[in-house]
């Protein structure tokens, strides 16, 4: 669309000295062509137009568009929205396997059970039969009695001779698993008992014995012979210390 008549078109971004200027010369090209009736006039006002026309597009090609500006600061932060609607549930899913089935166990502590039985001297020369006993108090039918009896221990003979110390409990020797023995054996004697042959040495029976019920037990330490063995003459505890150890442990 063109403008109407008279009216100047100036071009963003021009100088304010470039507008008056521009502004001065359409108001003169206006007062020439003032109205008038002959054909003349109409012809002087059209080339007063045209005039104006030209002057517009040469100054308009005069102005040339600046540099780019700095970019401007980040605006405030905006308010919170509306918050959202609350989402749709989700579903159930798969059913697990079935778990396996604990059990705890509850142990009650373990309280230390022994005893001591001790003699200074047995000097107890007898061949069969029971040397030494000492009573315990088991406390429990799942548990263990470890036994020890230490002493001097020997055996004379003529020919061959083999003798046997073993430990019994409530007058049975033990069963759980086997019996607790210790034996002696001489391949050769000497010509007569009391020959020089005559050693005395310190020695031990000890084991584990299981399948005991809980209470009062007899622990005893017995001499007796080895089977198919002759016997011979033994001596337990010659001037010496000797004792039997009795200890409950778990099993």
């Amino acid at each position: 669309m063109k403008p109407p008549s008279g009216t100047a078109v100036v071009a963003p971004g021009c100088p304010a000295a470039l507008s008056a200027t521009l502004l001065l010369s359409l108001l003169l090209l206006a007062a020439a062509s003032s109205p008038g009736t002959s054909t003349e006039t109409q012809k002087g006002k059209q080339k007063a137009f045209n005039r104006q026309r030209e002057v517009v597009d040469v100054y308009n090609g005069m102005c040339m568009q600046g540099p780019i500006g700095l970019p401007g600061r980040d605006g405030n932060p905006g308010i919170n929205g509306i918050p959202g609607t609350p989402g749709i549930p989700g579903r159930d899913g798969l059913k697990g396997e079935k778990g396996e089935c604990m059990q705890e166990s509850f142990e009650e502590s373990w309280t230390p059970n022994y005893k001591q039985c001790s003699w200074s001297a047995l000097n107890y020369g007898i061949d069969l039969g029971k040397i030494a006993e000492c009573t315990f108090t088991k406390m429990r039918t799942n548990s263990a009695l470890r036994v020890l009896f230490s002493g001097s221990l020997r055996l004379k003979c003529r020919n061959a001779c083999c003798q046997r110390w073993y430990f019994t409990f409530n007058g049975a020797e033990c069963s759980g698993p086997l019996p607790i023995e210790a034996i002696i054996y001489l391949d050769q004697g000497s010509p007569e008992l009391n020959s020089t042959i005559n050693i005395h040495r310190t020695s031990s029976v000890e084991g584990l014995c299981e399948g005991i019920n809980a209470g009062l037990v007899d622990v005893a330490v017995w001499v007796g012979t080895c089977s198919d063995y002759p016997r011979g003459d033994a001596s337990t505890g010659w001037n010496s210390v000797s004792r039997i150890i009795i200890e409950e442990l778990p099993k």
